[in-house]
């Protein structure tokens, strides 16, 4: 069996770092816009935005260096979940749980202010902004 998911988008908001209450492992939890590949009727381009989850020494990284806006790449799988919310409802819960988030934007180029590359020293592919399709 399989459950592999690959996605590329923007993060629309800081990332939240946490530590579980029992053995203090950091998790860290963000949502990225991901593009559709087609427009809708009206033309226009519409996102998905998808829930991720990072545990340990990644959550911490994607933390400290990702912030809203930050373009990543993330490779993970699909974990759903249900749970009972404060009413006593059922529900449920569609996340990627991250097994590598891959930081995309180029060293101090990125608009939401991530001004240090915590892998610099690799190489690098010069892409720009329109040349990616979302």
């Amino acid at each position: 069996m399989l459950n592999n998911v690959i996605l590329i988008g923007r993060l629309t908001q800081d990332p939240e770092l946490r530590y579980t209450s029992g053995e203090g492992v950091a998790v860290t939890n963000f949502t990225i816009a991901v593009d559709r590949p087609f427009p809708n009727q009206q033309g226009e381009r519409e996102a998905d935005f998808i829930r991720i989850v990072a545990w340990r020494k990644q959550a911490e990284n994607i933390a400290n260096y990702l912030k809203k806006g930050s373009l990543c790449a993330v490779e993970g799988r699909l974990q759903i979940r249900s749970y009972d919310d404060r009413e006593g409802i059922r529900r449920i819960a569609a996340e990627v749980v991250a097994r590598s988030v891959q930081f995309l934007d180029r060293r101090g180029s990125n608009d939401a202010g991530v001004s240090e590359d915590p892998f610099a020293g690799g190489d690098s592919m010069d892409v720009k902004d329109e040349d990616v399709p979302f």
